[in-house]
């Protein structure tokens, strides 16, 4: 049975087809992944179905008394509630049943015989539906999916409006599995978790009963997850039965087979073309000349997808440093309380270091310390001579400038060619190069970002989860220019396959967290 239908789907977006005449179905303990390259219209297609979008044409259809949960990663939480108001809110439906009931009870004295055995049936039903979502236990499942996502060291009463966006997604997430919907949508709840808690995730994805629909660039968890794989490659929606790795074999012999058609039919127009061409004029020939025309006028072109932009990232090196980039004495970081103990340790020229540890110890702390972006609550950071430091930011607010606008104040002495130059090499198109920031997708985004540290020179990368929203495509060219690149590395990453190629050293804050 289908719990979701989609018929004849078409949708665009500023002049482009993003969905054309698309079908979709999501069955009864169906795991679906979502897949694509950034911008191909995957978080377009969760809009749509959840009705945040309406479709230009075709017809979604939900069935009857299904809940829907959809964590979104541009969702804003409410400024003066608290991390533990927000996760209690995913028993609102249950509160409002709970009120129900007591005012059942307190009408019973005034009705019929029929209506309070109605009332009780009611009743009832009701009550199964409270104990089946936990409504007892509220306090004990906060508490367990809080600390299975580290939230409760951030301080359940803490306001929503001081987290940062890693933060907020993992509390979203959080409130969307207690809620404990029917149907789970899932736009990358993998950006911003550490190791920790994406094994947790994956173990509950694995065994969740219901159906889902999950995006994520994160490959291996999603090959450890999902049993069918969409592929959206624009206009076109495109159903495989199995997990990535099986997309992937089928999807790359269709593509081997099609290219091996389309060659084919090439050799055969230019074979008919040429007939008709040298007997079009001869009486005698011109029958067969026609009857050939009318065979190309017919015959079904086989078409090749377009060649997408493929980004090609390379850091500039900047002047030679001197041999310490930072000298760091007694350091504790934090806020107003302490996230870790006194750490003393000396960074060194050319070395290239990720940093992990669970969300919450201080990663993005830490690194904003040692560049001066925050001060230290006790201790130093003496930074070496020659620093030119290349800062990427795990998360910006989205502007209302365009690409190249955005792009032009911070290289206000280029030529718009030259802007748009450096875009491009960043794997972004014309139509994107030409949208305002805001409208673009997290990969998208992204991209633009990165752009903006490749063209000025610099001795030191701090990265702050670079490949958060990146497509595989993106995040192989990326890891090359980290590789390639002379200078000093600070890498914050989750994704333990892309750092570990790439570092002389790993940094485990986990060894210096007080909490």
């Amino acid at each position: 049975m289908s719990i979701l239908t989609v018929e004849k789907l078409s949708h665009s977006f500023g002049g482009n087809i993003i969905f054309e005449d698309v079908s979709f179905r999501l069955l009864k303990g169906e795991h679906i992944g979502l897949v694509g390259a950034n911008g191909e219209g995957k978080s377009t297609f969760m809009k749509l179905i959840t009705n945040t979008l309406k479709p230009e044409e075709g017809k979604i259809v939900w069935s009857n008394k299904v809940s829907v949960g959809y964590l979104d990663q541009h969702a804003v939480l409410e400024k003066g509630k608290s991390i533990y108001d927000v996760l209690k809110m995913a028993y609102d439906s249950l509160f409002e049943l709970e009120a129900k009931i007591m005012k059942y009870y307190e009408q019973m004295g005034e009705v019929s015989e029929e209506e309070m055995n109605r009332m009780l049936e009611e009743i009832g039903v009701m009550q199964e539906m409270l104990d089946h979502h936990d409504f007892y236990l509220i306090d004990a499942k906060i508490n367990e999916v809080a600390n299975a996502f580290g939230i409760s060291d951030l301080g359940l009463q803490r306001d929503v409006s001081e987290l940062s966006g890693g933060q907020r997604t993992r509390i979203l997430l959080a409130k969307l599995l207690l809620e404990k919907p029917d149907i789970l949508l899932l736009d990358e709840p993998t950006n911003y978790l550490d190791e920790q808690h994406i094994d947790w995730l994956k173990n509950y994805l694995k065994n969740y009963e219901n159906a889902f629909i999950l995006i994520s660039h994160d490959l291996g968890f999603l090959n450890d997850v999902v049993n069918v794989i969409y592929h959206v490659e624009a206009p076109k929606l495109t159903r495989y039965t199995g997990d990535y790795n099986e997309f992937r074999r089928v999807y790359e012999i269709n593509q081997a087979q099609l290219e091996k058609a389309y060659i084919r039919q090439e050799q055969e127009i230019a074979r008919l073309e040429d007939f008709v061409a040298r007997n079009k004029a001869r009486v005698a020939t011109r029958g067969m000349a026609n009857s050939r025309a009318k065979k190309l006028e017919k015959m079904e072109r086989i078409e090749l997808k377009g060649e997408k932009p493929k980004p090609t990232f390379q850091f500039m090196m900047g002047k030679t440093p001197s041999k310490y980039i930072f000298t760091c004495q007694d350091l504790v970081i934090g806020y107003e309380k302490p996230l870790s103990k006194s750490m003393n340790f000396v960074l060194e020229k050319g070395k290239k270091i990720a940093i992990t540890g669970a969300n919450g110890v201080g990663k993005s702390t830490l690194i904003k310390s040692l560049i001066g972006q925050l001060e230290p609550l006790s201790g130093s950071v003496e930074h070496g001579e020659n620093l030119q430091i290349g800062y990427y930011t795990q998360e910006e607010t989205p502007s209302n400038k365009t690409c190249i606008d955005e792009l032009w104040d911070e290289y206000p002495s280029k030529t718009q060619y030259e802007i748009r130059s450096a875009l491009a090499k960043c794997g972004l198109t014309t139509d994107q190069i030409e949208s305002k920031v805001f409208v673009l997708s997290g990969g998208q985004q992204a991209k633009l970002r990165l752009c903006k540290l490749l063209n000025r020179p610099y001795n030191i990368l701090v990265l702050d989860e670079p490949t958060n929203h990146l497509d595989q495509e993106a995040k192989d060219e990326l890891a090359k220019a980290i590789k390639e690149y002379p200078g000093t590395v600070l890498l914050v990453c989750h994704e333990r396959d892309f750092y570990q190629p790439l570092v002389d050293e790993v940094w485990d804050l986990e060894e210096y967290s007080c909490r």
